[in-house]
């Protein structure tokens, strides 16, 4: 089967409009912005079919499905981030659940983000975009919610960040989510990982076309910077034996054992080939400001900040039923963490499953097509599945309109 008749076919985003501030764990507010969302499936009559897919570091709010040309014909090569999980009986089934992706706000696809002008300015906000968290996405998303007239979602699921943004959902609105989905994940970021994020933040905010977050103004992108950044962080999402297996230490454009250049200059090794290609890329669509802003967000992720670092007073707010799904070889979230959050859980008496995939991929096996994986999704969404209501069929009008505050 090919990719685009496995796929949902071309998806049309949509958008609402916010003119009532959103208050900011920072003390500050964004308003009059607005957020870009799709949606796949079918909403039954009770509202009780939703998922919401939360969306990690670079990805969107097209989760699946493809994109269209002006003529609406689809676009090679454009499938959602998460098209292999999600569409008519894959393991999120399209045929029985109503998923939504929202991009969330200080994106750089569509949603209100640094590159939009701020109203109480006139001109684009650049570095001043207030910084957001994964409490503050939490909130966002909980908006667009109400403008569909969804109150209560039967999952939420993420993986990565998106995962965090999961556990936040369970935490922040409990009683609107019956089911909390946490792949690939952490309750907070150690310190390693802070570190990763700072030297690629160091990169961009060095880049000579920077300009203090208002490249804009200058007509000009950090490109150099976000080249780096990316090659630092795409280091971080694969296991070694995968970089081993994939490039080992093969020679640009030679056979194995002729000589290399003798060159610190030009690239020698396949794997730098691949991570400048992979930077290049990035640097082509990915807005500066916004990866400071989703790479901070990370940062300041962790809910038991506030119970003196106790995770599991921290979860005992909780009260959905919950998988949460790790990968042996993911470094950078590796299962001890999610081990954590089980625990805490547990502490406190709650449905868990948990599954820890062997798997060689790192943290990018979250994303991938591992059969195992795929298996533990798809049985979890159908035990979902089953407690839906019979009437899962009947349609109706979820188109979004501003919620009353």
């Amino acid at each position: 089967m090919t990719t685009q008749q496995s796929s949902l076919g071309v998806v049309t985003p949509q958008s609402v409009h916010f003119e009532t501030p959103l208050p900011l764990r920072s003390g500050a507010s964004l308003r009059d912005y607005t957020l870009v969302f799709e949606t796949y499936g079918t909403l039954n009559a009770d509202r009780s079919n939703a998922v919401l897919v939360c969306h990690a570091l670079n990805a969107s709010h097209h989760v699946a499905g493809l994109h269209g040309d002006l003529t609406g014909q689809p676009i090679p090569r454009s499938e959602g981030w998460w098209d292999n999980m999600i569409g008519p009986g894959k393991p999120l089934d399209t045929d029985k659940f109503f998923v939504i992706g929202i991009n969330n706000p200080g994106s750089c696809f569509g949603s209100t983000g640094p590159m939009h002008v701020n109203p109480d300015t006139g001109r684009i906000y650049g570095a001043s975009f207030p910084v957001v968290t994964v409490e503050d996405w939490v909130d966002a998303q909980a908006r667009v919610l109400d403008a569909m007239g969804i109150e209560q979602l039967a999952a939420v699921l993420g993986g990565s960040l998106g995962g965090m943004q999961a556990l936040s959902w369970a935490l922040q609105h409990p009683h609107r989510l019956r089911h909390c989905v946490a792949v690939a994940t952490a309750p907070n970021l150690s310190a390693q990982n802070i570190a990763f994020n700072e030297v690629a933040r160091r990169a961009i905010v060095t880049d000579p076309d920077f300009h203090g977050g208002h490249f804009y103004a200058h007509g000009v992108v950090p490109r150099r910077g976000l080249r780096v950044a990316r090659m630092i962080g795409h280091i971080t999402y694969l296991s070694d034996d995968v970089m081993d297996t994939k490039f080992g230490r093969e020679l640009v454009g030679r056979e194995l054992g002729e000589a290399p250049h003798y060159s610190t200059q030009e690239i020698e090794f396949q794997i730098e080939s691949y991570l400048r290609y992979q930077g290049d890329k990035f640097s082509d669509y990915f807005d500066a400001n916004t990866y400071l802003l989703i790479t901070r967000a990370l940062d300041y992720f962790d809910p038991a900040r506030t119970f003196g670092g106790n995770l599991t007073a921290a979860m005992a707010q909780a009260v959905a039923k919950f998988l949460v799904i790790s990968f042996t070889t993911d470094w950078r979230f590796s299962p001890a963490r999610s081990h954590e959050i089980v625990k805490a859980l547990l502490d406190n008496g709650l449905d868990v499953a948990y599954a820890e995939i062997d798997a060689p991929h790192g943290h990018d096996a979250f994303l991938l097509d591992d059969p195992r994986y795929m298996g533990v999704m798809r049985a979890y969404f159908d035990r979902i599945a089953a407690e839906l209501p019979a009437s899962t069929r009947t349609v109706i009008d979820a188109t979004a309109t501003e919620a009353t505050p």
